[in-house]
């Protein structure tokens, strides 16, 4: 890594102006103990930051550059939009377009409506579930991370099967109180709660490959089972697919584990990179929102025409050509594989969890499988792999619990550059 002095004087200026000097906290590097980069251009695999240090990029705006950076068919539809208009506030073409595709790529999205991002996607998800079941209650698995949504950042409190505290100042108790916490992979822990509250839970959200305590698989059967509970118990069962939709198949995770939810929320994969956001599912459950239903929700720049022809064009290059899923699949086999290797010969007490394009490389010894397990990690030890890697020209997560993403445009150099940095580490040249 080359010399930061644009980006620290970005800093500087920006936590005058903005709280942190981040616009999100996960840009801030400080669970690495860094000062953040700032970012100035990308193209296919690679960034580059304000001081014109290049880096192999593993980010990938958080997942949804799965055609890598600046893809030259998805700036071209982006544009030829703008052209037009850059918003209507009224409706366009391209929205059912997009919604016909949606459905053909994922037949449970039987009505489909666009919103703005993951977090109001997952937020309008739970009103349609609540407003269809009429129940108020909702299970969550700890780690799992859904939003900002107020009733969603929420934390087990003592016990796995009490109710929820809040988990971030500002957030009442009452917003927290109708929230249930389960631990992910344990279906038991669902079925507990479902018997002590019946008939009062309106749906169960999971990441059904959780992504933001670090990458967690489900285990066999853990996602069948879920399906099953909330169809005995009348619950709603709710996908929430901002990181594995359109990532881990043309149909994501429900296509990929083969469960159909009875919704499904979606981020902004689905723009290319560009802010938007959809949930949909069964017809029967979204025609509880208006203007058919009583759920109410909105959005002026719902549909966004530049939105919707990036990320349409994106969808299409996906859905026409199979083998950029075999890519990323392969590197991903390559990356995660090889850094398991690394780490067990080096007998450094790290597991790798990987699905597909997507994985994490955990500072800890045993299986990764919840929360819990996951909150072993050694934090300061993946501080000092972050440092590496960036020294090396590689920009991972600048944080222990994110993943790492593949995208098409990455290749096997781009692999074999982190597996060698790798190398290096776990031979003590940390």
């Amino acid at each position: 890594m080359g010399k930061t002095d644009k980006s620290r004087a970005l800093y500087a200026r920006a936590q005058e102006v903005i709280p942190g000097g981040v616009n999100s906290p996960a840009r801030a590097f400080g669970a690495v103990g860094m000062e953040p980069l700032f970012l100035e251009r990308a193209e296919g695999a690679r960034v580059t930051d304000a001081d014109g240090n290049s880096y192999i990029d593993f980010i990938g705006s958080w997942g949804p550059m799965i055609l890598g950076h600046a893809r030259a068919e998805v700036l071209a539809a982006a544009g030829e939009a703008a052209a037009k208009g850059m918003s209507f506030g009224a409706a366009t073409e391209l929205e059912v377009q997009m919604a016909e595709l949606v459905r053909a790529l994922v037949p449970s999205m039987e009505l489909t409506r666009m919103v703005n991002s993951g977090t109001e996607a997952t937020m309008s998800a739970l009103r349609a579930a609540r407003g269809f079941t009429g129940r108020d209650k909702i299970i969550k698995f700890s780690g799992c991370y859904h939003g900002h949504v107020d009733a969603l950042l929420v934390k087990a409190g003592s016990g796995l099967l009490a109710g929820a505290s809040p988990d971030s100042a500002g957030v009442s108790a009452s917003c927290a109180a109708d929230t249930l916490i389960a631990s992910y992979n344990d279906a038991d822990s669902v079925r507990a709660l479902l018997k002590e509250h019946p008939g009062e839970v309106a749906a169960v959200i999971v990441e059904p490959v959780a992504a933001n305590m670090g990458v967690v698989p489900p285990e066999p059967g853990f996602l069948e089972t879920l399906r099953a509970l909330c169809d005995g118990d009348g619950a709603l069962l709710i996908f929430d697919e901002v990181i594995t939709g359109f990532r881990l198949a043309p149909g994501g995770a429900q296509e990929r584990y083969g469960i159909r939810p009875d919704l499904s929320t979606f981020g902004k994969i689905l723009g290319g990179g560009l802010p938007v956001g959809a949930y949909g599912g069964r017809k029967d459950v979204m025609e509880v929102v208006a203007p058919l239903g009583p759920v109410y929700q909105a959005g002026t720049l719902s549909g966004n025409p530049v939105s919707m022809a990036a990320g349409m064009k994106q969808l299409l290059l996906l859905k026409e050509d199979p083998g950029i899923y075999a890519h990323i699949e392969a590197l991903g086999a390559r990356l995660f594989g090889g850094l398991t290797q690394i780490a067990r010969r080096a007998g450094a007490g790290c597991c790798v969890n990987a699905v597909g394009s997507i994985g994490s490389l955990f500072f800890t010894d045993g299986p990764v499988r919840d929360f819990a397990s996951a909150m072993r990690s050694d934090t300061g030890r993946y501080a000092r792999w972050f440092a590496h890697m960036l020294g090396a020209g590689i920009l991972l997560a600048p944080a222990q619990f994110e993943a790492a993403f593949l995208s098409a445009a990455h290749t096997e150099a781009d692999v074999d550059a982190v597996l060698a940095a790798a190398e290096d580490f776990f031979a003590g040249k940390e």
